[in-house]
């Protein structure tokens, strides 16, 4: 069995992209987001921060959020995010367009101080120095084959946790590395698969 799911379209998904009436933003996101390249230090910091909220949490909760997050966290801007004071923390334990988790709202203000730290283009660098050489990596064909961790999102975790940053466990490195394209995770029959490869040529 090749695990992807075939929708009225007649397109191959991943299961978790499967289309409902409820899940049409995950659709979106799994045919035009999910696996493809992202660079730039905001762009990342952004990526980083909401996996650090999706923890103990499903994805579907933060994406539907992401704009409010936008908003609350002027765009994810590392230099402006830096300069959160404990003010700003508060008032986004008071945003409902966000998770208002104390714990994780600290960590991305203190990330994005760590962030600001770094020279630029050093975050997107530091990141993308444990994209896996893709040259004979199995292609998942079942749900099953992803698995949650890996060496590479190990040693990213305890990298990024040396230099200060926090709520980037090898989980959540993982998920952040399927999301930003350093690994491709579609499933072998799925219909994106071979854009995202072509992509990170």
């Amino acid at each position: 069995m090749s695990g992807v799911v075939r929708e009225p379209d007649g397109i191959p998904r991943c299961p978790w992209g499967m289309e409902s009436p409820q899940m049409a933003d995950y659709r979106a996101y799994h045919d035009t987001e999910w696996g493809l390249p992202v660079h730039g230090d905001d762009a990342l910091f952004e990526r980083m921060s909401l996996e650090a909220f999706q923890s103990g949490l499903s994805w579907i909760t933060i994406l539907r959020r992401r704009p409010g997050f936008r908003a609350a966290f002027a765009g994810f801007r590392i230099a402006k995010v830096a300069r959160f004071t404990d003010a700003d923390a508060e008032r986004l334990l008071a945003d409902p367009g966000i998770i208002r988790n104390r714990a994780k709202i600290a960590a991305t203000i203190g990330n994005a101080k760590v962030a600001a730290g770094l020279a630029p283009g050093e975050l997107d660098d530091l990141i993308w120095s444990y994209a896996p050489d893709r040259t004979g990596r199995p292609v998942p064909r079942t749900v099953d084959e992803v698995l949650p961790v890996t060496p590479e999102s190990t040693a990213l975790a305890k990298d990024l946790k040396k230099r200060g940053f926090r709520f980037v466990g090898p989980t959540t490195a993982y998920a952040m590395m399927q999301a930003c394209g350093l690994v491709n995770d579609h499933l072998a029959d799925c219909h994106v698969r071979r854009a995202v490869d072509a992509a990170a040529r």
